[in-house]
C-alpha cells in the first residue's frame, strides 16, 4: 500500500469530462412556474454549456439577491437570457446563427405525435418547453406541428416533470451530434 505523498491534500474523486463545446443547443422555458424545475435546469445548462432562455412571465425572481438566497452557487456559470415572447427569443437565436446555419426547433410536448428520439438533432437547435401547469400553448403547437416531439411514456402520468423532460431530450440531443464522447477523466 502506498502513502498519500500530500496527506493534507483532500481527495477529489474522478469526474468524466466531455470535450468542451461552447453553446451546443438552445435551452428555451416559456413561462416557467416553478423555481425549483428553474434551477435544476440553470445547472444542466452550466454543465453542458447551453445558453437558457427564459421567455414571458416567470412564476419567481431571478435577480442576484434571490438567486443568492435559494442557493444557486453555479447561476453564474449559466448563460441566462430572459426574453418577453417566444418570438424574441427565436429571433435572439437565429441572429446568433451557431454553427453557421439558422437553427431548427423542436417544441416539446405531451400532446405530441412525433418521438423524440425519431428526429435527428444538431449543434445549434433549439429545444423549447411549455410551463409545468399547461406546456405551450394549443394554438403553437398547431402553428408549427412539424416541429413538435414528444418524450414516449408507458405510463398513466400526464407528463414528465419539466426539469426531467429538459434532461432527457438536452442528452439525447448530445448523444445524437457526438459531444458526450469522452475525452478525459479529470480529478
Amino acid at each position: 500500500m502506498t502513502q498519500d505523498p500530500n496527506p493534507s491534500k483532500p481527495q477529489v474523486e474522478p469526474r468524466l469530462r466531455s470535450q468542451p463545446v461552447e453553446r451546443p443547443f438552445h435551452v428555451v422555458l416559456v413561462e416557467p412556474e416553478i423555481p425549483p424545475n428553474t434551477g435544476n435546469v440553470a445547472r444542466l445548462c452550466a454543465a453542458t454549456r447551453c445558453p437558457l432562455h427564459l421567455v414571458g412571465k416567470l412564476g419567481f425572481r431571478i435577480d442576484d439577491h434571490a438567486v443568492r438566497r435559494a442557493g444557486l452557487d453555479y447561476w453564474h456559470l449559466v448563460d441566462v437570457k430572459t426574453h418577453e415572447t417566444l418570438a424574441a427569443a427565436e429571433q435572439s437565436i437565429d441572429a446568433e446563427r451557431s454553427f453557421g446555419r439558422v437553427p431548427r426547433r423542436y417544441f416539446f410536448s405531451g400532446h405530441a405525435t412525433q418521438s423524440y428520439l425519431d428526429v435527428r438533432f444538431e449543434l445549434g437547435d433549439a429545444l423549447i418547453f411549455g410551463k409545468e401547469s399547461v406546456g405551450l400553448p394549443e394554438q403553437l403547437l398547431r402553428e408549427r406541428a412539424d416541429e413538435v416531439v414528444g418524450i414516449p411514456m408507458s405510463g398513466l402520468v400526464r407528463s414528465h416533470n419539466l426539469a426531467n423532460s429538459v434532461a432527457i431530450a438536452l442528452y439525447e440531443a448530445l448523444r445524437q451530434t457526438g459531444v458526450l464522447a469522452v475525452a478525459s477523466v479529470t480529478r
